[in-house]
């Protein structure tokens, strides 16, 4: 065995004096901030990610646009309704994710791919958890960030309806009570739309076959619900046209806030559910959502191996 020694010389160890440098390792002796901070690191970073903060200045684009063309709609209406001296808004606080749901659509199939997919592609979900961090962390975090980010989406158009309904001096009960059953409407659908936007992402690393499958869901299981309950209708079979909408993720929150939040259904003939109808559909809501987290769940039990 040889050693370096003092002139930088190597030798045998009896060759003459020998030197350990002390090349600057020290153990860390600060805080350990745990799990609790790598989860709320992890939802944090997730949240900003969905919006392109804190990355490049081309994948701010497509999120902002998309944001800035779901409160596009909310200022006109309350433009106008300032103008002309409206006493109700015409688009009610309930309607207007049902109206907006292409853009809701479109900003999932983009944001949820970019939160999970990278880290099944490039296989970094193994490095969350050689830290502090265990899988239920990562699922929370990654859901609790993608439902955050579609409720800022469509939310922040009822608070611009809100202000706007108060400037222009309308009723402030009746506002209140409605921009208060919208928030309402759109968080579950946040949690909804989230939790299967990020499971169809999970499924498979590659970006493009995420974002495919979240626009062919939403918008096959839409378009197919929709016309079968036009034809349902237009056969006089009006009572399965509630319960067709069980089968789609829009159609469900439009069932949802038609029965408990007093929207107005979008249904054929606004034929909606009653209150005894609207338990199933909130009984599926909830099913989906905490489905979606037990299949994320299992997934990354074997990626995180």
């Amino acid at each position: 065995m040889s050693t370096e020694t003092e002139n930088g010389t190597t030798a045998g160890a009896e060759a003459g004096t020998t030197r350990i440098h002390n090349i600057g390792y020290r153990n860390y002796e600060g805080p350990r901030l745990g799990r609790a901070y790598a989860r709320r690191s992890l939802y944090s970073q997730s949240l900003r990610g969905a919006y392109g903060l804190g990355r490049s200045a081309k994948s701010k684009v497509l999120p902002m646009i998309l944001f800035a063309v779901m409160c596009l709609p909310a200022a006109i209406i309350v433009a106008v309704a300032i103008a002309t001296n409206l006493k109700t808004l015409p688009l009610d606080y309930t309607r207007y994710a049902i109206f907006t749901q292409a853009v809701i659509g479109l900003y999932l199939a983009s944001q949820a791919p970019q939160s999970v997919s990278r880290d099944l592609r490039f296989k970094t979900v193994p490095l969350y958890f050689s830290r502090p961090i265990e899988r239920v962390d990562y699922v929370l975090a990654k859901y609790g960030a993608m439902a955050s980010a579609l409720f800022v989406l469509t939310g922040a158009p009822l608070v611009i309806l809100y202000a706007g309904s108060l400037l222009a001096k309308m009723d402030f009960a009746d506002q209140t009570k409605g921009f208060g059953q919208g928030l309402v409407s759109v968080a579950l659908l946040s949690l909804l739309f989230g939790g299967l936007g990020l499971v169809l992402a999970a499924l498979t690393p590659r970006r493009g076959f995420g974002v495919a499958a979240v626009i062919a869901t939403l918008t096959i299981s839409y378009g197919a619900v929709s016309t079968l309950q036009a034809i349902a209708w237009s056969s006089d079979a009006i009572g399965a046209v509630k319960w067709l909408g069980l089968f789609s993720p829009v159609t469900l929150i439009d069932g949802v806030q038609t029965a408990f939040l007093g929207a107005t259904s979008a249904f054929p003939g606004e034929a909606g559910p009653s209150a005894g109808v609207g338990v199933v559909y909130l009984l599926v809501v909830l099913a989906l959502v905490l489905g979606s987290y037990a299949v994320l769940m299992r997934r990354y039990r074997k990626v995180g191996l």
